[in-house]
């Protein structure tokens, strides 16, 4: 990833609402409150036909043994070691305060480009002011005051900011790439996931439910696939959710949801399939979306050779007619089967982009409709003449036939059954369509 520019400073100064900015999207939670954004959060933006990578960081506290604000100085140290510029930002409203000495003095180290941005700057008094930034001397460039929320001076800090990349870079460097997000309740081992795959600590995890909130987004390379993994806020039923925050989480879970190509649905194994779990599964075949379940902390579970199966059973019972959608009994802090897990989920994917030939579908598929016809209606007999995989993004066949009107669900159950038994769609929401020939 090239051209990387990361937004850093203390609580509350408006780095969120600035990423949001460049970004031109709300992909960030935006709060009051202090200590909102945790872990590294990433967008891509452009500027006079340059692109460039933008990471948002959680606001930088010196001294402080809070543990969500330990783990946050360690995502800021990240995000500074791997950026190009660095965009210290500051409040205009607040003007120089100690945190931001402090700070300043964590950042003298780096001999990368960094822009003092004096955020809030929303009338000329609050611009005139913000001259006592330069007192920082941390920068070789100007003091840039701004309102992030309404945009006024940003054009002038990108126009800087792009000077420092030469190439234009790519237009989306996500474009083609397949989308993996990870999904469920608060506390199943999420992020915990996401890190063991990086080697490490991409997401905040501690053992408080609610730790991440964004959702992180992360570029990530397996025996030379390339996909994009997302860690995701945890669902809650509606009715537990009482902060805006967790809300405003939530709906970030349920937008990357519908973004990604394949959901993996993480269960605890101690609780096993809950009803959150199938109301997320439900929402994933409303979407049209690949779906497995990672069934995390199996090693916490006393076992014998039976047990694997038998609660395999009970889930795919629960189920329903979903039985196709793939399980897999994983550790995290273990590191037991989570390679799999990714190759199962890769494989998903490619069930969800397969293209089967039209030839190979009747060749295969007519023969069946032979030994067992659609239920005739009325007196009326069916038939189904043949059959052809839709232009779609997901797996969509039309049966040609000359009474399409009188094929009942359980047919069409059949017929889906057919296609799955002889080509791979496991983990993947199969549509059948019907029309009159």
């Amino acid at each position: 990833m090239a051209n990387i520019v990361a937004i850093v400073g203390r609580p509350n100064v408006g780095k969120s609402t600035l990423f949001n900015r460049l970004v031109e999207e709300r992909k960030a939670i935006e709060d009051n409150m202090s200590g909102v954004t945790r872990d590294r959060h990433y967008g891509h933006a452009q500027w006079t036909g340059k692109f460039f990578s933008v990471i948002d960081t959680g606001g930088y506290v010196t001294g402080s043994e809070d543990i969500f604000e330990a783990e946050i100085r360690k995502q800021v140290k990240l995000a500074v070691e791997e950026a190009d510029v660095i965009l210290f930002v500051v409040d205009c409203h607040d003007g120089l305060t100690d945190l931001d000495t402090e700070f300043a003095q964590e950042l003298r180290s780096t001999e990368k480009p960094i822009y003092i941005v004096a955020n809030k700057a929303d009338n000329q008094e609050k611009s005139f002011m913000s001259a006592e930034f330069y007192a920082l001397g941390l920068s070789d460039f100007e003091v840039f005051p701004i309102a992030a929320a309404s945009g006024s001076g940003t054009g002038d800090l990108l126009d800087s900011i792009v000077s420092h990349f030469e190439d234009e870079g790519d237009e989306d460097p996500d474009a083609g790439i397949p989308k993996i997000s990870i999904l469920g309740r608060p506390n199943v081992g999420k992020s915990s996931f996401l890190n063991a795959l990086l080697g490490k600590e991409r997401s905040i995890v501690t053992d408080e439910a609610g730790t991440t909130r964004d959702a992180i987004h992360t570029r990530y390379k397996l025996y030379g696939q390339d996909f994009i993994i997302t860690d995701t806020a945890g669902i809650r039923k509606k009715a537990k959710v009482t902060e805006d925050i967790e809300f405003y989480s939530v709906m970030r879970s349920l937008r990357t949801l519908e973004e990604s190509d394949v959901i993996i649905v993480m269960v605890d194994a101690s609780r096993g399939l809950e009803a959150q779990d199938i109301n997320l599964i439900s929402l994933g075949i409303k979407n049209n979306k690949g779906i497995m379940i990672m069934v995390n902390k199996w090693d916490l579970i006393e076992k014998d050779h039976k047990t694997m199966n038998r609660v395999k059973e009970d889930m795919l019972e629960r189920l329903g007619e979903n039985k196709w959608i793939p399980i897999i009994f994983t550790s995290v802090t273990e590191k037991q089967r989570i390679f799999q897990a990714i190759e199962l989920a890769v494989k998903v994917y490619e069930n969800k982009t397969r293209k089967v030939q039209t030839s190979k579908l009747n060749d295969v598929l007519l023969p069946e409709i032979e030994k067992y016809p659609p239920p005739a209606w009325k007196g009326k007999y069916i038939k189904i003449k043949y059959v052809t995989q839709l232009p779609t993004k997901n797996p969509v066949f039309a049966f040609f036939c000359n009474l399409p009107q009188y094929i009942k669900s359980p047919y069409t159950r059949y017929l889906e059954n057919r296609l799955r038994e002889n080509f791979e769609f496991d983990g993947v929401p199969v549509k059948i369509i019907y029309k009159n020939k």
